[in-house]
């Protein structure tokens, strides 16, 4: 048994599979590679099987997003560690092994991710993750090289070993005990920012994050949903919300789950002028659906040891629209 299974989540992504599998074939030696395919209908599966026959494949019954598809699938697989990496992800030379060194000697250790650096641009972070992510006070994520759509060039400022706050579900490792003991994402999320749910939740059970700069991926991105669809906007706002409402103290959910609102409020008004209507309509639906679905997400609640200081920074918001804040080693000080 190998100690990492790589699992590729894959819907109608035969394009990306020939793109980016001879890369994660080449630099995977060591490690067991797996297609979960949500119900494709181009062919995908087929393709895999004619020219990457060593790839182990699993077939799930539906198209259930990212959080159904990965907690369907990883039930068929047995590792230590998972690596849930995205079919539009290129790998490097040597990129497992800092990960692997991390984990073994560091037993608290649940959740690592290496730099994400940008597909199109490599000499720039990529949004989804970057060097690692973190929340403010509010709950926005927000990532080291990414602050909102600010990228920062990769000069090696982030090449190091960190803790974190969470892990880009794009290439995102997380010990199958851990998984399993966290039952996995949450399926009401279907897709974007379950992970920051999944490692808050970590968290909360005491466990870490770690960021490895010495591990580098290049990550294409929107290749599910761009930040242009407003279901992206949509599933960003309201899911945000249910993480909230998970993870804190009741008290400190319901005052931050009232800010929140009137923010997202300013946030629809907004996109208005920029001649956005789509996306606020999009967090109009968001609120609506978190109302919804409030009573169902309050119950999934757990009595675990929150921690006191969850965030790194009290607003992202306000230092990055009202202080100008382009960079995250002047917004946190580590």
């Amino acid at each position: 048994m190998s100690k990492i299974a790589i699992v590729i989540l894959n819907w109608n992504g035969k394009k990306l599979l020939e793109q980016f599998l001879p890369s994660i074939i080449q630099y995977s030696e060591n490690a067991t590679i797996y297609v979960a395919d949500n119900a494709s209908t181009d062919h995908s599966i087929s393709f895999v099987k004619e020219y990457y026959p060593e790839i182990k494949i699993i077939e799930n019954n539906e198209n259930g997003g990212y959080a159904k598809g990965y907690n369907d699938a990883l039930k068929h697989v047995d590792s230590p560690i998972f690596c849930l990496l995205n079919s539009d992800v290129e790998v490097t030379e040597n990129w497992l092994k800092p990960i692997e060194t991390a984990f073994d000697n560091n037993s608290e250790v649940a959740i690592i991710q290496p730099k994400i650096l940008d597909y199109k641009n490599k000499n720039y972070f990529e949004y989804a993750g970057a060097a690692g992510g973190f929340i403010d006070q509010l709950g926005y994520p927000f990532c080291r090289g990414r602050i909102f759509n600010v990228l920062e060039k990769d000069k090696g400022q982030y090449n190091d070993i960190r803790e974190i706050f969470w892990a880009t579900g794009a290439c995102m490792f997380i010990k199958s005990t851990v998984f399993e003991e966290l039952t996995g994402f949450d399926e009401d999320y279907f897709a974007h920012q379950e992970e920051v749910d999944l490692c808050w939740r970590a968290k909360n059970h005491g466990y870490k994050v770690w960021y490895i700069g010495t591990s580098k991926v290049y990550h294409l991105g929107g290749s599910t949903l761009s930040n242009m669809n407003p279901k992206k906007t949509f599933l960003n706002f309201r899911n945000s919300l249910y993480s909230i409402t998970k993870n804190l103290p009741r008290k400190k959910a319901f005052l931050i789950i009232f800010f929140r609102l009137l923010l997202d409020g300013v946030a629809g008004v907004r996109f208005i002028f920029q001649g956005k209507a789509n996306h606020c309509f999009a967090i109009l639906r968001a609120h609506l659906s978190f109302y919804k679905n409030f009573s169902k997400i309050y119950k999934k609640r757990e009595k675990t040891k929150y921690m006191p200081n969850y965030y790194a920074t009290k607003s992202i918001v306000w230092s990055h629209f009202v202080d100008h804040v382009k960079k995250f080693n002047i917004l946190v000080k580590d």
